[in-house]
C-alpha cells in the first residue's frame, strides 16, 4: 500500500515554536486527503505451456529407451525395429523444440548469461566427469579431458551453444531451412570436417533447429487437429513395417548423423539423398509424435523442466551398463526381459527428472555464478 513520506504529526489546528503547541488564533480547515498513488502493477510469472513440457518428457523417454535397447538389437530384430523407428525421430523432436525456444535468442546480456550457465558450464562439467568416468570404470586410463572432443551425449551441449549464436542469423535469411538443409547436405559429403565438437552433428541436426526456430505456436496446434491424430496411426505402423525391414539391411550410423557417407563406405552422392529423405521421415514422424502428445497438465508434465538433467545424468547408467556387462545375462534379451530393460529404462529417466534430483545437481546444470559476470550497466551510463 502507499504510504506518503513521514511529516510533523501535529493536529491541524496548532503550529510548532520550538517544542511547545499552541492553539492555532486562525481557524484553517483540515488539509484535503491526498490522493493515494496507482498501484503498481503486480508481474505476473509466466505461465509454463503444458504441451512442451509433456512433449520435452515424452522424448527423453524415448531418448533413454534407444539407448536401452541397442544392445539388444544385435538378437532381436523387432528390438533393432523399434530402435529404428525410435532414432529416426527422437532427437530431431527434441532439437526442434530447443530451436522453437531460441527464435528469441540475442545478445542481451541476460540471455548470454543463461547460455553460458545452462550450457557452457555444464559442458565443461560432464565432459571432465563422463571422461573421469571412462577412465574409472571403463579402464580406459588415460583418456583425457577434451572440451574439443565430446564424448558421448555431451555432444548435444557444444551443439546447442553453436546453434543459439547462429539464431540471428536464421532469423534475416530467405528461406533458412532450405539453406540449414543445403548446409547439412554438404558436411554429409565431407569426410574433412573431422571430431572438433562433433561438427558433423553440428551441421546435420542443424535443419531442425532452424525448422523450430521458424515455427509458431498455431503449427504445433495444426499438429493436434484430429484428422492429424487419426493419420498418424498409418503412418506410425507403415514406418514401423519399414524399419523392421530394414533394421537387417541398413547402417544405422546414418541416423546418428556424426559420420560422411565416405565414413560409412557408401558413395559420395548418398550423403545428400540421406540428408533429404531422412529429414523428411523424421519430420513426418515428429509431426505424429506432437499430434498425441497431451496439451493439459499430467502427472509428468512438471518433469518437463528436468529433461536435461535426465537427459546428461542417465549416460552415466547407459555407459555403465555396457562397462559392467549387464547385458550378459540370456534373460535380458527374452522378451519378458527386453520389457524389463525398456520399463526399468523409463522409470530411471523420470526419476532422474525429478525435482529432488534437479536441486541436487543445479550446482552443475544450472549455477547462478553472479561472481562470474559483470553488473549489468542502467540505461545511458557508460
Amino acid at each position: 500500500m502507499f504510504q506518503p513520506p513521514h511529516t510533523n504529526t501535529l493536529s491541524p489546528g496548532r503550529v510548532q515554536t520550538g517544542n511547545s503547541a499552541l492553539p492555532n488564533p486562525r481557524k484553517e480547515a483540515p488539509p484535503a486527503p491526498r490522493p493515494a498513488a496507482p498501484a503498481a502493477p503486480t508481474p505476473h510469472p509466466t505461465r509454463r505451456d503444458p504441451f512442451f513440457d509433456n512433449a520435452k518428457y515424452l522424448a527423453i523417454v524415448f531418448v533413454a529407451m534407444g539407448h536401452a535397447w541397442e544392445p539388444l538389437t544385435g538378437q532381436s530384430r523387432t528390438a533393432g525395429a523399434l530402435y529404428l523407428l525410435v532414432y529416426a525421430f527422437h532427437m530431431p523432436a527434441f532439437i526442434v523444440i530447443s530451436g522453437y525456444f531460441s527464435r528469441s535468442f540475442d545478445s542481451r546480456p541476460d540471455r548470454v548469461r543463461r547460455l553460458v550457465t545452462g550450457v557452457v558450464v555444464p559442458y565443461v562439467l560432464f565432459e571432465a566427469a563422463y571422461s573421469l568416468f571412462r577412465n574409472v570404470a571403463g579402464g580406459t586410463s588415460g583418456h583425457s579431458v577434451s572440451l574439443l572432443d565430446p564424448w558421448y551425449l555431451t555432444w548435444f551441449l557444444g551443439a546447442l551453444f553453436i546453434w543459439r549464436l547462429t539464431a540471428p542469423i536464421w532469423r534475416v535469411i530467405r528461406q533458412p531451412v532450405a539453406v540449414a538443409l543445403v548446409i547439412a547436405a554438404l558436411a554429409s559429403l565431407s569426410p574433412s570436417i573431422g571430431d572438433d565438437l562433433d561438427l558433423q552433428r553440428v551441421l546435420q541436426f542443424l535443419p531442425f533447429f532452424v525448422l523450430g526456430m521458424c515455427l509458431k505456436a498455431e503449427h504445433f496446434h495444426l499438429a493436434r487437429r484430429r484428422v492429424v491424430r487419426v493419420l498418424s496411426v498409418p503412418v506410425c505402423l507403415a514406418a514401423l513395417a519399414v524399419s523392421y525391414w530394414a533394421a537387417p539391411r541398413m547402417n544405422r550410423s546414418w541416423l546418428y548423423h556424426r559420420s560422411s557417407a565416405q565414413e560409412l563406405g557408401a558413395p559420395w552422392w548418398t550423403g545428400p539423398v540421406m540428408t533429404l529423405a531422412l529429414f523428411c521421415c523424421a519430420v513426418a514422424l515428429s509431426v505424429c509424435f506432437f499430434a498425441w502428445v497431451p496439451r493439459r497438465r499430467m502427472w509428468f508434465t512438471a518433469l518437463g523442466a528436468g529433461t536435461l538433467y535426465g537427459y546428461l545424468l542417465h549416460g552415466f547408467l547407459a555407459k555403465g551398463s555396457r562397462f559392467g556387462d549387464w547385458y550378459d545375462h540370456d534373460w535380458i534379451h527374452t522378451p519378458l526381459g527386453q520389457v524389463a530393460v525398456t520399463a526399468i529404462a523409463v522409470v530411471v529417466i523420470t526419476a532422474l527428472c525429478s525435482t529432488p534430483v534437479q536441486r541436487a545437481f543445479r550446482f552443475a546444470m544450472e549455477p547462478r555464478m553472479p561472481w562470474a559476470f559483470r553488473p549489468v550497466a542502467s540505461p545511458g551510463t557508460r
